[in-house]
């Protein structure tokens, strides 16, 4: 059975305009909470007659005189940035559908607010204005935030391997099997968001809810467009193509960064926690893999992911050591002997009966299951 996420709750954050109706209706104030991107230029009653003491609004557009007067009563506000292609005081994860807009006119991959956004962080990051700092960690913090609300008490799996991974490979279609099994008994996919085993992994949890030929036909038609290179666009066109022949996907979660903008997100993750910092997008997302960590084969990357993970668990900062299974034995034992060392770690230490090397990603829902 594919999971649920589960609802999000909310006590003073306030992230749609539903819920700002509903605060004012059931609570009578707005004292205290905060207001994420919002728009409330239809609000304006409200907000001239409403307790906002202590409130702050961040990103929310409101009329000039319901500003001046929520400010006078003691709120904070942080006003809309103009002129940014995203949103720095966002409330909620991207979809797919938000960061692939556009994608469909002349202007392709390019026009979207996912190309936007990368090239604003490569021309930014270069001239180090420390405005442009400060909206690149209000955004990532931002995301951090309705990331941990959208995973709470969710049995989160992270599948991680490499971004190379063709369309069309053996690889690539057990990668699919992987996700669709870890899904469907009851896990919560979470992987880097991006191309290659990324892709496959959300792919396979997307095509949970479905019959096992569903899968396969997405793979037949997914196969005619290998790679991200040297088109995103007719990459990314195929996934939305499958996307639309077989709708209602499952939900999983995708965690990609623009720091490796070159590598655009995947279309089958429903929900995209994309950051501008690497290092705080690699951590949070093995961070919050409490389920376990597969690794499936990859190269340097998923060898840093690896030992990454194996260190919280070593000195079991996070707690109990959380269950690590790594894929195919003959790449972690010879080409990149990876699982030699990480069995020497584990030696006399708790996350010795934390660790498994299973030959194929079948045998990997069953090794997790085994640890949990």
């Amino acid at each position: 059975m594919e999971p649920a996420l589960p609802a999000t709750s909310f006590d003073r954050e306030i992230g749609t305009l539903a819920e700002f109706d509903a605060v004012l209706a059931e609570r009578g104030t707005l004292a205290g909470h905060r207001v994420q991107a919002v728009d409330l230029t239809g609000r304006t009653s409200a907000l001239l007659t409403a307790d906002v003491s202590g409130a702050v609004f961040l990103g929310c557009p409101m009329e000039p005189r319901a500003g001046a007067r929520v400010r006078a009563a003691g709120a904070l506000v942080f006003p809309p940035v103009p002129g940014l292609p995203f949103d720095p005081y966002r409330a909620h994860l991207y979809a797919p559908d938000e960061l692939f807009a556009g994608l469909a006119g002349e202007g392709g991959y390019e026009a979207t607010p996912d190309a936007r956004a990368y090239a604003w962080f490569r021309r930014t990051k270069a001239d180090g204005d420390v405005f442009a700092s400060m909206l690149r960690a209000v955004h990532d913090d931002s995301v951090s935030d309705a990331l941990d609300e959208l995973l709470a008490g969710a049995r989160v799996v992270g599948v991680m391997g490499g971004h190379a991974m063709g369309r069309g490979t053996d690889a690539y279609a057990g990668a699919a099997r992987l996700g669709r099994c870890l899904a469907r008994a009851g896990f919560t996919v979470a992987t880097g968001g991006g191309p290659g085993a990324m892709e496959a992994a959300n792919l396979g949890a997307y095509a949970a809810p479905h019959d096992d030929k569903m899968l396969a036909a997405a793979l037949q038609l997914l196969a005619r467009t290998a790679t991200f290179t040297p088109s995103v666009t007719a990459w990314a066109r195929a996934a939305f193509e499958v996307r639309e022949r077989f709708p209602d996907g499952g939900t999983s979660v995708g965690i990609p960064t623009w720091f490796y903008g070159h590598e655009p997100p995947n279309a089958f993750a429903s929900h995209l926690a994309k950051y501008f910092a690497n290092a705080t997008r690699e951590d949070g997302l093995l961070a919050r893999s409490g389920a376990g960590v597969v690794f499936l084969p990859g190269a340097a990357g998923t060898v840093q992911e690896i030992f990454d993970n194996a260190t919280p668990n070593y000195y079991e900062s996070r707690g109990e050591p959380t269950p690590m299974v790594l894929v195919d034995e003959a790449h972690w034992t010879r080409h990149l002997p990876a699982w030699p060392l990480l069995r020497a770690l584990a030696r006399d230490r708790a996350m010795k009966g934390r660790i498994a090397l299973v030959e194929s990603v079948d045998d990997a829902a069953g090794a997790l299951e085994a640890m949990g």
